[in-house]
């Protein structure tokens, strides 16, 4: 699973409108968020570093859980942009989220133990789960 890594406001009207899932590097403005809804309508969620999460207004908030838009806490760990606009969640970590729930381990023991090896969060893990594993 690829995650579309945005470090700057200018890049996001030369997205993929086909993105689902997307990694702001910066503090995004309101317009910002309505921007990347705009151009980007299959977008799933949206990930933030947690301080930027925080500066999220209400209005944004409710406005994507209306759009059905997951709005995520975390971080694109070691990931250069320079070398490539995705980070890809190693297939190895898809890999073993499907051996856990196939051994019948609860969701929760998978987002605990999957967000601590490979650096993805809690919620990001609960969003690859359901798109990737249930699938």
């Amino acid at each position: 699973m690829k995650i579309r890594v945005v470090s700057s406001r200018e890049e996001i009207f030369t997205l993929n409108p086909n993105e689902r899932v997307v990694h702001l590097a910066f503090r995004p403005s309101n317009k910002d968020i309505f921007g990347l809804v705009e151009t980007c309508p299959k977008i799933e969620v949206i990930q933030l570093p947690p301080s930027y999460r925080r500066t999220v207004s209400k209005s944004i908030e409710m406005f994507l859980e209306m759009q059905r838009i997951q709005l995520l806490e975390g971080d694109v760990w070691g990931h250069r942009k320079d070398i490539n606009e995705y980070y890809n969640v190693p297939s190895s970590v898809i890999e073993k989220m499907k051996a856990m729930k196939n051994e019948g381990k609860s969701t929760e023991d998978i987002e605990a133990k999957i967000s601590r090896e490979s650096k993805l969060n809690p919620e990001m893990v609960a969003y690859i789960l359901n798109r990737e594993v249930h699938a």
